[in-house]
């Protein structure tokens, strides 16, 4: 007499040997359908970014204090961002407002070096004029970083007077077709 988990393995076995014949293209398997995987959570991922770097200033950045938040640019050609990167720094300048925050909108400003479809650049010198007339104290920025499946992002918020990172925060988001169609330049 067979023990059960001696049976157990004969069936599994059994199983392992018949399926891939099952999963040809016109086999049993091929009627069910796909998984469907839900869509990159862009903003989520942003809202998750700009909350991280919040909850690291929160002690030393008050509420009122102006901030500006430039467009996420791509990591290997600085001057450059596309739909993605300008729309992370929608996204995480919102979240900055939604929580309180004094947030500038530098776009639409005429001081700050406006590149055509690529959204607000940072320049040093205009960038620090407009920090100095509004008494900002600090600047969030970011770069992108491409591969085969996923972008890498950098955030860091800057303080303008001595430059130093206040706070940063590192995330991904799997490269899928909605996140490939807001990487290419419109």
């Amino acid at each position: 007499m067979i023990g059960k988990a001696a049976l157990a393995a004969i069936i599994a076995l059994g199983f392992g040997i018949a399926l891939p014949g099952c999963a040809s293209k016109n086999g049993p398997l091929a009627l069910l359908p796909a998984k469907v995987r839900p869509a990159t959570d862009v903003t989520g991922s942003s809202y998750a970014a700009a909350d991280a770097l919040m909850a690291q200033v929160k002690p030393t950045l008050e509420l009122d204090t102006p901030i500006i938040v430039a467009t996420v640019v791509n990591l290997n050609r600085l001057d450059e961002s596309s739909p993605l990167g300008r729309l992370i720094a929608e996204q995480v300048a919102g979240r900055f407002a939604q929580a309180g925050h004094r947030v500038l909108e530098v776009k639409l400003r005429n001081q700050l070096y406006m590149k055509r479809n690529e959204g607000e650049l940072v320049l040093t010198r205009e960038v620090r004029d407009i920090a100095k007339q509004h008494n900002a104290r600090a600047i969030v920025t970011g770069t992108y970083a491409d591969s085969a499946d996923r972008i890498f992002i950098n955030l860091k918020m800057i303080e303008f007077e001595t430059n130093v990172v206040l706070a940063a925060f590192d995330y991904q988001l799997e490269k899928d077709a909605q996140v490939r169609s807001l990487q290419t330049s419109h």
